[in-house]
């Protein structure tokens, strides 16, 4: 955190006093914090109060240029290596979303290039309303973070998710951001995420629930991270994390012969992917037609993608693999990850809520050949890979 360049954003809400302890405990860690206040913020909590827990004057209005050698919304703009929200409204959300810039907060939002974190503040309607939703998702696939906000009695008297998240909730988010941002600089990473589909006929195949979600925010926390990412696919309707160069593929053996390919510049190899373990013998070449009231399909095995991996993979590079499991999970995962070579593997509980395919969050276990390493609680799945990436870029320094 020393030296690290944070810009805090508060805008009008009740939370606003805990914006206080955020700049407090940012600073105290040695972070540089400059402040940028709402007019609506002020009537919360006064500029003098940021002043003195930073030790930078606070700006408010786009049009006090204190400084003529500078503008300063592009100064504080360009000053940033990390731009937090908090407390953030459905205003300012709508307006980062829209590309509105009336004051200097959104004037200084859109002339940033660091990367934005946002911890929304606001009723559990406000919060649930699907315009907010809308905008929300939005920022999200331009790169934009989101610290969710907590469950609780709000100020208002509802009871529901809206609540700030705590201030060292917030802090440790920083926290883990910096700690992931440059793990991985000058490192290759090779990814594989979403399922694979196996053809039956022209029109027919065997596939599985996978999204791509967590295998695709793997790869924008590497990228994130500094890494050159080669992010290979299945089907899935996501976009690209930007700065990432994706290979589509659809079959197993797609997937295998991609990844062999590129196999040997990687650092860390990371098997994200759902891939089918069983696909159909026989493909028809014409559609199958429906006559009896039973149908039959002998299957064979597909190609086990992260044993050859395994088995290749000089001492230096680094096997992550993927365990979804439905039942005893950590002797699963310990038996997957000693089969096939792994020095890492992720496992998760897809039968528990909000860590299943499709989910926007995961709860993982991280075991290495010596056992537990890290266990997160659910949280959103960028926040889950970001903590993935930390890990595996101590353990490439180990190495």
């Amino acid at each position: 955190m020393r030296e690290k360049r944070v810009v805090l954003g508060i805008t009008g809400g009740i939370a606003a006093f805990k914006a206080a302890s955020v700049a407090s405990q940012l600073t105290q860690r040695g972070a540089d914090v400059r402040v940028i206040m709402t007019e609506s913020a002020t009537r919360f909590i006064t500029p003098l109060t940021l002043q003195t827990l930073t030790r930078h004057p606070v700006a408010v209005d786009t049009f006090d240029e204190r400084d003529p050698a500078v503008v300063s919304h592009i100064d504080l703009a360009d000053h940033a290596d990390l731009f937090v929200i908090a407390p953030a409204t459905a205003n300012i959300i709508a307006k980062l979303a829209l590309g509105l810039a009336d004051d200097m907060l959104s004037t200084t939002l859109l002339a940033t290039r660091a990367p934005i974190a946002i911890a929304p503040a606001m009723n559990v309607h406000m919060y649930e309303n699907p315009v907010v939703q809308k905008n929300m998702e939005t920022l999200k696939k331009r790169g934009v973070h989101f610290i969710d906000p907590g469950v609780g009695q709000l100020a208002c008297g509802y009871v529901g998710q809206g609540r700030m998240a705590e201030p060292e909730e917030i802090v440790s988010w920083v926290e883990n951001f910096f700690a992931a941002r440059g793990a991985l600089v000058g490192k290759k990473a090779l990814i594989t995420a979403g399922p694979t589909v196996e053809p039956l006929d022209p029109v027919r195949f065997f596939s599985n629930y996978s999204s791509g979600k967590m295998g695709y925010a793997l790869a924008a926390a590497a990228r994130e991270a500094g890494a050159e990412v080669t992010l290979v696919s299945g089907p899935v309707s996501l976009d690209a994390p930007a700065g990432v160069t994706r290979i589509e593929v659809k079959s197993a053996e797609e997937m295998k012969n991609t990844v062999l390919v590129h196999l040997p510049d990687a650092d860390v190899i990371i098997k994200a992917a759902a891939v089918a373990d069983y696909r159909p013998k026989h493909v028809f070449k014409q559609k199958m037609k429906k006559s009896a009231d039973e149908l039959t399909i002998v299957l064979e095995k597909t190609e086990d993608i992260a044993l050859e991996v395994g088995r290749r993979k000089r001492p230096d590079q680094l096997l992550v693999g993927f365990a979804a499991e439905t039942e005893e999970m950590e002797r699963h995962a310990l038996s997957k990850l000693e089969r096939k070579g792994m020095d890492l593997i992720v496992a998760n509980d897809v039968s528990k809520p909000g860590a299943g395919f499709g989910s926007d969050t995961n709860i993982v276990s991280v075991y290495d050949r010596e056992g537990l390493v890290i266990s997160l609680p659910r949280m959103n799945k960028i926040e889950v890979a970001r903590q993935i990436i930390a890990l595996i870029g101590e353990r490439l320094d180990e190495h």
